[in-house]
């Protein structure tokens, strides 16, 4: 057997049991919650759950007898193709074009509204939320090399002792825990002190309120002088292609976009665990924004507008009744970019 077949196997008994399907497919959940979480992206989370489950199903039922713990041999794969495909990401990232951001959670309990649908639709409906799925979390684990977020997020979100991280990752438990003290240092280093979800909540709606009324002096107001709007569009024409820095220029910015795309409606939303914006053109989700705060008022804002990352938002939001109407068109002052 190969070293993923016989990781979790149990030594040799006199009979052998069959894994129960149910509990092999009982995994699938901490699967998907691990794979986002290492790749950042809910698509790529899916492919790696479906390759690690392929794998099995690839297996002999001796073999899979032979394995005394299916999660934990589930998720040694799931931990390793992960690996692979971080290593393959960076180099397919370098290619970009413009900023590449991770891939936005929708979240089936809304702090405006409700669930959406009965029961799991697709993977973002098995993420549990929490502060590792949070916008401000993925772009730093992004900064890390692959070794560090695998070894991190195993270890001190996913609580794996680290003689198990080391059989995922492939190096030695020593060296697995100077990669988590590694990440845990950046993590530390960006990591903004913790604003409550209500005091987040009230200043995303003063901002959408202010992004819909033009007011480029109540946007300027809610936003810190040196924040940084980073868009990603996947090429999507118009996009802006670096990050946009100033409060001023941020405003500027917004108002060129609502002026550009009559009929923009803005929804109060949950994206990623804290209070957010998403804004849609007809059917249409043109672009989920994820917010980070300081002293408040708004420091960071992620704004994903690459429609292959907005398709789960598309879905959800067609299934809800029209909640606001379109953004107002007051009359204004005339205004540059």
């Amino acid at each position: 057997m190969t070293d993923e077949q016989t990781r979790g196997a149990a030594p040799t008994a006199n009979t052998p049991s069959v894994p129960d399907p149910g509990v092999v497919v009982g995994e699938r959940r901490q699967l998907v919650n691990l794979a986002y979480r290492l790749l950042g992206s809910l698509a790529e989370a899916e492919d790696a759950v479906q390759e690690t489950y392929a794998r099995w199903y690839a297996l002999s039922r001796r073999q899979q007898e032979a394995i005394a713990s299916p999660g934990a041999w589930l998720t040694t794969v799931a931990g390793r193709v992960c690996l692979d495909l971080l290593g393959s990401a960076r180099a397919r990232r370098e290619r970009y074009v413009g900023e590449w951001l991770p891939e936005p959670l929708p979240d089936r309990g809304e702090w405006v509204g409700g669930p959406v649908g009965g029961g799991p639709a697709d993977p973002a409906d098995w993420v549990t939320v929490d502060e590792s799925v949070t916008m401000a979390f993925l772009v730093v684990l992004e900064a890390m090399t692959p070794a560090e977020r695998v070894a991190f997020i195993l270890h001190d979100v996913f609580r794996y002792p680290f003689p198990e991280v080391a059989g995922i990752v492939g190096r030695t438990p020593a060296a697995c825990r100077q990669l988590a003290s590694s990440a845990r240092r950046r993590i530390r280093a960006a990591q903004a002190p913790a604003t409550p979800t209500g005091a987040q909540a009230g200043l995303v709606r003063n901002f959408k309120q202010a992004w819909e009324a033009r007011d480029i002096a109540a946007l300027v107001g809610l936003l810190a002088p040196d924040a940084t709007m980073t868009a990603d569009g996947g090429g999507l024409a118009g996009a802006a292609l670096r990050p946009v820095v100033g409060g001023e220029r941020i405003a500027r910015y917004l108002v060129h976009f609502a002026d550009r795309a009559p009929g923009l409606t803005l929804l109060e939303r949950t994206v990623n665990g804290r209070p957010g914006l998403v804004a849609r053109l007809g059917d249409r989700t043109a672009t989920v924004a994820a917010f980070d705060l300081a002293d408040g008022r708004i420091t960071r804002i992620w704004a994903v507008r690459n429609p292959a990352k907005l398709r789960p938002w598309t879905d959800r939001e067609a299934e809800r009744e029209p909640e606001h109407e379109p953004a107002r068109e007051p009359e204004r002052e005339p205004h540059g970019r």
